[in-house]
């Protein structure tokens, strides 16, 4: 795993694969409490985990945190934790199953004492999930903190990180692997599809279907952008072209969510993920509340009325949503205002400077949408952090709804063609700059001071720096936040295709182009710019998938209105609105029963997959009666 990283102490020597990093002034004998607690035996409570403190690096100076610790775990530990996690592995038969240490040789690859047989992030999401299950036991507060309480059950790492003497648990990089899995995904252009397997086993399932989707909507927008050029390029009569491409788009849209799904749960199988039962969600590390009794679990736990709750989300949040709302509507209508005028200067005398005033409103346009947008993100994930959340889940829910409402900003303006590619061409450059090139810039100003410090003048990449030196460097990293940015700007793309291609076909062709740039720049920021990520056993894309389901029913809508609204149908209605608006429900109501027909008709699991589940549940259950007449 780690080459040249092995830690050699009075114990016995490990490889490190988790950084636990407390504050700097963190009292000793907090320290000592939380050491013991995850080198004790797990009959005592504590993680049964090897921990050892980092050493100072090469010229350590005062203001280095000393409160650096490496985690790791023996093999017999970590196979042991791979039972508890309930981790999925081939098979010899072929099948995916979950791993249990009696049966360890009937899984493909555990040869001997099964060295190799767990991936990095494997290891290292086991290592999390053991320090995360730490739990007090006789305790009222963290030693050293009063201020800290705690009770029996109660998560120690949650409240250390709520109290913020606990600063972050990261897990460490391989750099041998890192730069292999570099090469083969973005360090070469090339046309083949991207190393899924290889980003599954370095960085976890959670980020490979994430770069799994991107892929899939890159190709699947491929029919749409070749479908798109002919329409732009030859002049139509309207009514055909929008009629025609409104209903190819629909179709579209609903025909690749349904295929994700299946393609989504060909991945997750082949990963393990998609039987995997889901862990029983603990309360968040901010949660808060008056002390009582869990009904599920009997442990004690902060509890919050729900009322409380749904009065500030009804009464707070979405007073504060619909606020944004009407002003994001009135900077539309300055912009409006603004194209208006470059418009009337561009008629009264056609130049090529005022044929460039042309596309100035559009980008200061979207400047301040995505200025606006920064700022209510961060709005918005305080309103959800207050509404007081008991589940990580359900707060990622309230935000992601918050997130979405708001971003129909992006979808204000699609009145012009020359608007929407300017507002698709600059907020892509913004994206891209501000997620991958400008936290690259500067990390490499940290990292130069790492590189003058150890004295060396070489490329980072090609350094094989001190352990030390190697865990503060990555300890100074920025952190990556999930993939919730990522899916979000998908889905902005996908608005703009599904919802106004009738106005401008040639937004497929844009899309395309940001998704090739985008595969490239959100794999050098995951290899250069973030820290390694815990590996998240995602089995689909989560929320996201409803999300671009809910915008495809709002295509249908808005497309059937775009046809209502053009000319050439009004003529064919020129004697009552009424019988207009009548028709384009109808036709909106058909396509949208035809739409839901074929969502019954494509099944979101492939056949030969639900025949390898249902065989599991079957062989299941025949061990289960076989159990039960052994006991009797």
């Amino acid at each position: 795993m780690l080459q040249g990283l092995s830690v050699d102490s009075s114990g016995p020597s490990f490889t490190p694969l988790v950084v636990v990093e407390l504050v700097s002034d963190a009292k000793e004998e907090t320290i000592g409490w939380l050491l013991n607690k995850i080198r004790d035996q797990q009959h005592d409570g504590g993680a049964e985990l090897l921990v050892e403190q980092l050493g100072p690096g090469v010229g350590a100076q005062e203001k280095e945190n000393p409160n650096l610790f490496l985690v790791g775990a023996t093999w017999q530990r970590l196979l042991s934790g791979a039972e508890d996690v309930g981790l999925f592995k081939e098979s010899t038969d072929g099948s995916m199953r979950a791993f249990t240490c009696a049966n360890k040789h009937n899984f493909k690859d555990f040869g001997g004492d099964g060295d190799g047989f767990l991936s990095m992030a494997e290891c290292q999401y086991i290592i999390k999930h053991e320090l995360d299950t730490l739990r007090a036991k006789d305790e009222t507060h963290v030693p050293g903190y009063k201020q800290a309480k705690l009770y029996p059950g109660k998560s120690i790492i949650r409240r250390l990180l709520s109290k913020r003497i606990l600063i972050q648990i990261f897990p460490l990089h391989d750099k041998e692997e890192l730069k292999r899995l570099s090469f083969s995904w973005y360090k070469k252009v090339k046309l083949s599809l991207q190393p899924l397997d290889d980003i599954r086993h370095y960085y976890g399932e959670g980020q490979a279907l994430y770069f799994g989707f991107l892929e899939y909507f890159t190709f699947a927008l491929v029919p749409m952008a070749l479908f798109g050029v002919p329409y732009y390029l030859f002049d139509w009569e309207d009514y055909d072209k929008y009629v025609v491409f409104a209903v190819f788009n629909l179709i579209w849209c609903t025909v690749i969510l349904e295929l994700w799904k299946r393609c989504s749960a060909s991945l997750a199988y082949r990963w393990g993920t998609l039987s995997r039962k889901k862990a029983f969600e603990e309360p968040r590390p901010g949660f808060h509340g008056v002390l009582g009794f869990n009904p599920v679990t009997g442990r004690e736990e902060p509890l919050y009325p729900n009322i409380k709750r749904q009065l500030r989300i009804y009464l707070v949040s979405l007073p504060f949503v619909l606020l944004c709302l009407y002003l994001s509507f009135c900077v539309m209508m300055v912009y409006f205002l603004m194209e208006g005028w470059a418009l009337s200067v561009y008629d009264q005398e056609p130049t090529f400077w005022t044929g460039v005033l042309l596309f100035i409103p559009s980008i200061i346009y979207a400047v301040v949408i995505e200025a606006m947008n920064l700022i209510y993100r961060y709005a918005a994930e305080f309103l959800t952090e207050w509404e007081n959340h008991r589940l990580e889940s359900s707060y990622q829910n309230h935000l992601v709804l918050k997130v979405l409402v708001v971003s129909v900003n992006y979808y204000f303006n699609f009145l012009q063609n020359i608007s929407l590619a300017t507002l698709l061409i600059t907020s892509q450059i913004l994206n891209q700059f501000m997620e991958a090139f400008l936290p690259y810039w500067l990390q490499r100003r940290r990292n130069k001071k790492m590189i003058r410090k150890v004295q060396k003048r070489r490329i980072l990449e090609d350094k094989e720096l001190p352990l030390a030196e190697q865990v503060r460097l990555e300890a100074d990293m920025s952190t990556y936040l999930g993939t919730f940015d990522d899916y979000l700007e998908l889905f902005l793309l996908f608005g703009y295709v599904s919802l106004f291609s009738c106005v401008y076909p040639l937004a497929a062709v844009l899309v395309v182009l940001n998704n090739v740039t985008e595969v490239y720049s959100d794999a050098f920021k995951m290899c250069h710019v973030f820290k390694r990520p815990f590996s998240d056993p995602a089995a689909n894309i989560g929320v996201w998938q409803l999300a671009f389901e809910a915008m495809s029913v709002i295509a249908v809508v808005t497309n059937f209105a775009l046809i209502g609204l053009s000319p050439q149908v009004k003529t064919y209605f020129s004697d009552s609105e009424t019988h207009l608006i009548l028709w384009t429900v109808a036709a909106e109501h058909g396509l949208m029963a035809f739409k839901f027909i074929l969502t019954f008709l494509i099944p979101d699991i492939p056949k030969h997959i639900q025949i390898k589940l249902a065989r599991l549940e079957f062989e299941s259950l025949e061990a289960l009666k076989k159990k039960v007449k052994t006991t009797n």
